[in-house]
């Protein structure tokens, strides 16, 4: 390709490199010369200004881009020679020369009018240097024309904060909104740290600082806050920047002092943590399972606001195992904490001394003990592992702090209605910027919202293993069904946030060497669903002593339901109001191989003939039990020796994506094919109809082969099957 006849030489190369600056402004045209006028460094604003490209000008004397001398006061734009003694009289340690207009030729030949200013820099190994920061201007007799002032240099009339710091952190050169937002005066020059950052966090500002020194890899989009110092109308006026910061240096590598460029970038800042905390609502708290809880807030954490994280729980959690109080102090000091929750930018975690699930041991006098007891964040941007440091008791996590390169941690309190249940800790390591008070803040919200999350599973928690327990403690252990029937059932409760249900089962003996087969299902969950069921459970042990039909025992059922609702509406009675339950209760006699049954609101029962066809009896619904309205009726089925009786509660055919008419359906075809051990049966059964490993609501199943036997002259009482 042909280059046009008005494109100058090097042009093109200039328009196609690329630029340094920020959001598509220009970058800063500045160079580094030495005392003896030799340029040491060439930034990418000075070849876009002037198409020199930096291998071109290093090493070589700045004079030769010269046209012209200075205009106005000063003598030569450049800085005399640092040999020269009535300069370092003059000048003293710190020089800041005046602006100066000056002609300066271009790669293609043209002369250029730049507006310059030098600062004096102090090289690592102590030679002075000079920076010098030019910008274009317009032609000079059109701007007298206009009447107008000299240009402002580019980087003074840039919104960019540009700052240049010598080796030792010392501010040599401020543009004009630096100067304003620190509060200077136009031609102030601030020489402390302190007062140039004047309103920033030095804490999370100066190690980045003196890292990029170090190193001389330059930071990109590196956050902080600032908060507009004094009083005044801008008291309260917070900005959030993100910075570049670039080492200066010789042609050799020499430091020569840092540049940081800033740019306000606070709405974004702002909408990326309000997103993050929209995203803890959706994404942390989805179960009610605690070690869940505590994992969600982790992989929420990282990367976004940390490289590695953790989430340890107290004992205020219990997750099990041999409680932390009773263990031995280890190596890394005393078990305090259970770890519930990691996460790592990292393959594996290495930053971890302990895995999910494992005791967390923590030194006395550690911060992590601190944060548990006052229930305080502590913040570390620059983490302090010297030998008088809490780290001297801990020599493993001092050895993967050094191997993981962890510089700054953050440990947050998680507390809920005043008890606290762990500590979330934030770590960086691959991003070099520390911690900010901001940080914290953040890191503190997300906090609030695990804990309240993390409460409500540990009280769910609470409450279903006393449920459960309950429940267990009133549901049979075994069932006989002596020489009626051989039975098989299974028990299998939901996993849903409510709790447990109120499912039970039972196998009565009766008068006559009958036996009556009951499963019954309490409308809600939790551990009031299961006493209910436990106070039901013994009014059909204690009807079932007066050898009613079913129907009859239903009836009588219903009315004991319905006083002890009554009963327990009463202002100050604590028991549980009884607020509906369906039954199904049948009777076989294995001498005429007839079998009653009869429901209240309960499924059907299901009876599969020794050839393996499934049928469903006719038996009228009936009402749920505790309404009152008692009405229930008794239906008489024969049935042939070696027949399964099928009960079952509607948890195992009825899911939220299937009504029950599909259900069983699906039931009737897994007995089909069903073995003929009741007891593997039962499994299999479960294993086909329940469509997650989860189940949605509490399963009772019940399953009985009928047996024939001779009238008996025995009348026992009547008594459960356990």
């Amino acid at each position: 390709m042909t280059r046009p006849a008005d494109v100058a030489p090097g042009a093109e190369e200039e328009r196609d490199a690329p630029s340094h600056g920020i959001r598509g402004l220009p970058a800063p045209a500045v160079a580094v010369i030495d005392g003896d006028g030799t340029v040491l460094a060439w930034a990418d604003g000075a070849r876009q200004l002037l198409g020199h490209r930096a291998e071109d000008v290093v090493g070589r004397p700045a004079a030769r881009l010269l046209a012209s001398r200075q205009e106005g006061e000063g003598g030569s734009c450049l800085p005399p020679r640092a040999h020269d003694p009535a300069w370092r009289e003059r000048t003293g340690e710190h020089e800041h020369r005046p602006r100066a207009v000056v002609d300066v030729r271009h790669r293609d030949g043209r002369t250029l009018r730049v507006q310059l200013e030098v600062s004096a820099l102090t090289g690592a190994d102590g030679e002075r240097c000079w920076l010098l920061a030019a910008t274009d201007m317009p032609d000079g007799d059109a701007r007298r024309k206009a009447g107008e002032p000299a240009v402002r240099a580019l980087l003074d009339r840039s919104p960019l904060l540009v700052a240049v710091w010598d080796t030792r952190l010392r501010c040599v050169w401020l543009n004009q909104a630096s100067r304003r937002t620190v509060g200077l005066p136009p031609d102030g020059r601030p020489e402390l740290l302190r007062e140039a950052l004047r309103g920033f966090d030095l804490a999370a500002v100066e190690p980045v600082m003196r890292g990029v020194l170090a190193s001389g890899e330059p930071v990109t989009g590196h956050e902080a806050r600032w908060v507009s110092p004094g009083g005044g109308r801008g008291a309260d006026r917070e900005v959030v920047f993100s910075s570049t910061l670039i080492r200066l240096e010789r042609a050799d590598g020499t430091p020569l002092g840092l540049c940081t460029i800033s740019t306000d970038v606070t709405q974004r800042w702002t909408r990326e943590r309000m997103a993050l905390l929209s995203r803890a609502t959706r994404c942390v708290g989805t179960t009610l399972d605690v070690m869940t809880t505590a994992q969600e807030l982790t992989d929420l954490a990282v990367p976004s606001l940390a490289d590695y994280a953790t989430v340890d729980l107290a004992e205020s959690v219990p997750l099990g195992g041999e409680p932390l109080e009773r263990m031995r102090p280890g190596d890394s000091g005393i078990p305090v904490f259970r770890r519930g929750g990691l996460a790592s930018i990292h393959e594996g975690a290495p930053e971890s001394a302990f895995a999910r699930g494992e005791p967390v041991f923590v030194p006395p006098g550690s911060p992590f003990l601190y944060v548990l007891h006052h229930g305080e964040s502590h913040l570390e941007p620059v983490m302090d592992t010297a030998s008088g440091s809490w780290f001297a008791g801990d020599a493993k996590r001092a050895r993967i702090i050094r191997e993981t390169g962890m510089h700054s941690v953050m440990m947050v309190p998680l507390m809920a209605r005043g008890t606290i249940l762990g500590i979330a800790v934030f770590v960086r390591t691959e991003n070099v910027a520390p911690f900010s008070r901001d940080d914290l803040l953040l890191a503190e919200e997300l906090a609030v919202h695990a804990a309240l999350s993390l409460d409500n599973a540990r009280r769910y928690t609470r409450e279903r293993a006393a449920a459960l327990a309950l429940q267990q403690s009133l549901l049979p252990g075994a069932l006989s069904g002596g020489n009626a029937v051989e039975l098989g059932w299974r028990y299998l409760p939901s996993d849903r946030h409510e709790g447990v249900g109120g499912d039970w089962l039972d196998a009565i003996h009766l008068p006559g060497g009958r036996i009556a087969l009951v499963v019954g299902d309490v409308i809600g969950h939790g551990i009031n669903a299961a006493a209910t069921m436990g106070r039901l459970r013994t009014a059909v042990l204690t009807l079932a002593a007066l050898d009613q039909p079913p129907a009859e025992l239903l009836a009588h059922l219903d009315e004991v339901a319905t006083h002890l609702t009554d009963e327990a509406a009463r202002p100050g009675d604590p028991a549980p109001p009884i607020v509906g339950a369906t039954c199904i209760y049948a009777v076989y006699d294995p001498a005429t191989r007839v079998c009653s049954f009869a429901r209240a609101g309960h499924p059907p029962p299901l009876l599969v003939s020794p050839d393996g066809q499934v049928t469903t009896p006719d038996t009228p619904a009936g009402t749920l039990i505790g309404m009152g309205l008692g009405s229930f009726e008794s239906v008489e089925v024969e049935v042939p020796e070696g027949s399964l009786i099928v009960l079952f509660t509607d948890g195992l055919i009825e899911t939220r994506n299937t009504d029950i008419d599909a259900g069983l359906d699906r039931l009737a075809t897994a007995l089909g094919r069903a073995p003929s051990e009741l007891d593997d049966l039962c499994s299999q059964v479960i294993t086909e109809m329940a469509t997650t490993s989860k189940p949605e609501d509490d399963i009772a199943l019940l399953v009985a082969r009928t047996r024939v036997v001779g009238p008996t002259m025995n009348t026992p009482e009547p008594r459960s099957g356990t």
